[in-house]
């Protein structure tokens, strides 16, 4: 059996639990955090699996396995293949999802897709089933989620808090930074919208108005303004607060939208300048100009 050259043990959670209570939301989840994941792997590869998680997946020392009763005998099996697993080589967390029957019955309304246990069956009566076979592995698990009022959201902070930072590993965050013009409209799904157009348009000076607001020279007319470095250091001062506490939150992107008129002038020289302070601090950031090319009015 694969171990690890440090002797450390290799960190492997087995997911489970009723159809539709979001097994593959919270795999994506951990697939966020680093971890290898693997879903719906027939029973005798499952059982080597969790015999060898490390020795079948190169060598990869977080693992997160999807099993339930898709598979043909699991939910007899899996109880005595979580049992044999040698804890000395593997540290093992099961855990297992379950809703309420009225969300199951919901979700599947919604999906309009069959119970994995066949269509012979009423929805109802699968679901009774399912919770039946799977009884004896749920007695087992470590954590048991009811996921019956979660949102998307809630899930993955769960699991983040849960998860997230063992061994000081937590999700990274990008940050989107889009300038914009507000005539053209304001950006559909921005978490923070900030307005510049208190500040002197070049659009209004004579040789700016075509230029763009990458161009040195409408750079150098706006740095020249006495609030232009005023705002600069003021939201940088206030993102390096913010985004740590954001990404506290389990957020994966956070987008930062910068607004004036056109959106071609003001707001691109301050976004470009927020870009290079944001990445002084490390984070990562997508730097995007939605108007730039907009012909000026």
């Amino acid at each position: 059996m694969s171990g690890t050259a440090n002797g450390a043990r290799t960190r492997l959670v087995l997911i489970t639990g009723l159809s539709g209570s979001g097994k593959t939301t919270v795999a994506n989840c951990f697939e966020d955090l680093g971890y290898y994941v693997a879903d719906n792997l027939p029973l005798p590869l499952l059982e080597r699996f969790l015999a060898d998680p490390r020795g079948l997946t190169g060598g990869h020392e977080r693992i997160a396995v999807v099993a339930d009763a898709r598979a043909p005998g699991f939910a007899e099996k899996a109880p005595q293949l979580w049992r044999a697993i040698d804890r000395n080589l593997v540290h093992p967390t099961l855990v297992f999802l379950e809703s309420t029957e009225d969300a199951l019955l919901r979700r599947f309304s919604e999906t309009r897709r069959p119970h994995p246990l066949g269509t012979d069956l009423p929805v109802e009566e699968a679901i009774g089933r399912e919770r039946e076979l799977l009884s004896a592995l749920r007695g087992e698990a470590d954590l048991v989620f009811d996921s019956s009022e979660w949102s998307v959201h809630e899930m993955r902070s769960l699991v983040y808090r849960r998860f997230g930072r063992e061994a000081g590993h937590q999700p990274d965050m990008s940050v989107a930074l889009l300038s914009f013009g507000f005539k053209h409209g304001p950006p559909t799904g921005a978490d923070l919208v900030f307005d510049v157009r208190f500040l002197p348009n070049p659009h209004y000076v004579a040789g700016l108005r075509e230029l763009p607001g990458t161009d040195p020279v409408v750079v150098e007319y706006l740095e020249a303004q006495r609030d232009f470095g005023a705002l600069i250091e003021r939201l940088a001062t206030l993102f390096e607060f913010l985004l740590p506490r954001y990404r506290q939150e389990n957020r994966s992107y956070l987008t930062i939208a910068i607004g004036c008129t056109g959106g071609r002038h003001r707001s691109v020289a301050v976004a470009e300048r927020l870009a290079d302070e944001l990445r002084k601090l490390n984070w990562k950031v997508d730097l995007r100009h939605r108007d730039l090319e907009r012909p000026p009015a």
